[in-house]
């Protein structure tokens, strides 16, 4: 579903990424692990698209080269067929819950009906049901978090990349946030890659990808 190939990155002196080859499978949970500096935030916003490799590396979506696609197509593209999480919500605090997550929806060109029904639909089904008209501040972080997924899931993604989801929410928190990821794996097919220090989940997930030093040292995959 995607390929990455000779992916490398430097910023001035500094070589973060180097050569990374790497394939990622739908219907999967693949975490990213390794030590503060490995590169594995740097390596995900270019699976992401939010950032481009070095020159010569590729990265593929169903055979589609999106390191070659022109800034509007690749915007457009990364609307349509990506969703992200943060460590922090990254919820807008003026707009309530479905705004919020009807947002990529709407700009994706979706009828403002259309897109706030789907993102009631999402909220109900991940646990925020009569909670949709309240803005951020009025929710815990563990809420936020998981309208934040929703707004993820809104225009049906091939991918989610989450960057330390769990990393600012209380364990109780933390652990709902995971069988969330879980859940939606097993009934929706999502595919999420997420960058994690959180042990129990990356030895929960179905791939493990350990880095260190801006390369991949392994790759641990459970059968199917």
């Amino acid at each position: 579903m995607l390929a990455a190939s000779h992916i490398s990155k430097t910023f001035g002196n500094l070589e973060v990424l180097k050569d990374i080859n790497l394939e990622i499978e739908s219907s999967r949970i693949t975490t990213i692990v390794g030590p503060s500096g490995a590169g594995k935030t740097t390596l995900l916003q270019i699976l992401g698209t939010l950032m481009s490799p070095d020159r010569g590396g590729s990265v593929l979506y169903d055979g589609t080269d999106v390191t070659s696609l022109p800034d509007n197509a690749l915007s457009r593209f990364r609307n349509l067929n990506i969703g992200f999480v943060f460590q922090f919500h990254q919820l807008l605090p003026e707009f309530n819950l479905v705004e919020n997550v009807a947002m990529p929806a709407l700009i994706a060109g979706q009828k403002r009906r259309e897109a706030f029904d789907r993102a009631r639909q999402l909220l109900g089904r991940l646990g925020l049901e009569g909670r949709d008209e309240h803005r951020p501040s009025e929710l815990s972080g563990g809420e936020c978090q998981r309208a934040a997924v929703a707004r993820a899931l809104i225009n049906s993604p091939r991918v989610i990349f989450a960057d330390e989801p769990s990393g600012s929410l209380d364990s109780h928190n933390r652990t709902e946030l995971h069988k969330l990821f879980f859940n939606l794996r097993d009934t929706m097919g999502a595919t999420f890659v997420i960058v994690t220090h959180d042990e129990t989940l990356a030895a929960d997930s179905d791939t493990i990808v350990h880095m260190a030093d801006g390369t991949i040292k392994s790759v641990d995959r459970k059968v199917k």
